[in-house]
């Protein structure tokens, strides 16, 4: 009986993957049916910047400025699915890249991911925002970007997007700006951190590269700068309910340690490093994809 009893508190997750498994075809078939969609083959984790820079992709189907300061910089890029259903509307993925808030790294790299998520029947609104080494970026500047294009959700009303299904996922520098936005955006279904900075106070006194960029961002470190740190920190902050943090046990630039930093739901992909969220041919996007289906199907 012990073993009957077993395989019925398994039933209910054996179910989930089931039905997330059969809807994942579905999309992709109707979706996409009469279009040659772009095949990301299963790759070894741990991936570089190096091979994510290097994916194909597909250009967004609409690019709209949210911004008037500069508007070169302060622009979303919406990815459509081609549905074939009149009046059909896709659930909506909110996208903040990363890139340690730093002008080096834009939006570009994140395009093979938002190619990837409106192939598997997603809209995608991924944010260009102005960041350090740009005028006006940096704290506070970067962060008012980001609620000024999350705000601007509400102006795709007219296209196929179905706003009552949002979530915001924000990766690496993207999924702190995610974390800190996401207690004002309570109509979001949730919000996902992939390799989220958590805990901007601790992670300014690291030694890495991105750690160090930090000062730059915050002008200063904390001990000079301690109340725009501490309104910065989404530690300590309340944040969207269904908040839920993603991170690789092997991530060498945003430590496995930020994701228990916060008192929310985390999932820790073993083997998986920074940049394996952000690539459409690893376990750990995959392990994306089953937790955007499970928080927008509840």
């Amino acid at each position: 009986m012990q073993n009957y009893g077993n395989i019925a508190l398994m039933l209910p997750k054996l179910m989930t993957k089931i039905m997330y498994l059969l809807s994942l075809f579905a999309v992709n078939f109707f979706a996409h049916a009469g279009e040659d969609p772009l095949v990301y083959p299963s790759t070894k984790s741990n991936v570089s910047y190096k091979q994510v820079t290097e994916l194909s992709f597909k250009p967004a189907t609409k690019k709209l400025i949210y911004g008037s300061d500069a508007p070169a910089l302060q622009y979303g890029l919406l990815w459509l699915p081609d549905v074939i259903e009149p009046k059909a509307k896709s659930p909506l993925v909110i996208l903040i890249h990363g890139g340690c808030w730093l002008n080096a790294f834009n939006i570009e790299h994140t395009y093979p991911l938002s190619t990837a998520l409106v192939q598997a029947g997603y809209a995608v609104w991924s944010l260009e925002y102005r960041r350090t080494g740009d005028s006006g970026g940096g704290w506070p500047g970067t962060f008012e970007d980001i609620k000024t294009g999350l705000s601007f959700v509400s102006k795709l009303q007219d296209y196929p997007v179905d706003l009552t299904r949002m979530v915001i996922a924000g990766h690496s520098a993207g999924g702190h700006l995610a974390l800190l936005a996401s207690s004002e955006f309570q109509e979001m279904k949730a919000v996902i951190g992939l390799a989220a900075i958590a805990d901007i106070i601790e992670y300014s006194q690291g030694t890495n590269s991105c750690q160090t960029a930090t000062l730059e961002f915050m002008s200063g470190d904390y001990k000079a700068n301690p109340d725009a740190y501490q309104l910065a920190n989404p530690a300590g902050k309340k944040l969207h309910p269904n908040t839920i943090l993603l991170h690789g046990d092997i991530d060498t630039i945003v430590p496995l340690r930020q994701s228990a930093l916060l008192e929310t739901k985390s999932d820790v992909q073993k083997g998986a490093g920074h940049f394996d969220w952000v690539h459409p041919g690893t376990a750990a996007y995959q392990r994306f994809l089953y937790t955007l289906n499970e928080v927008l199907e509840q």
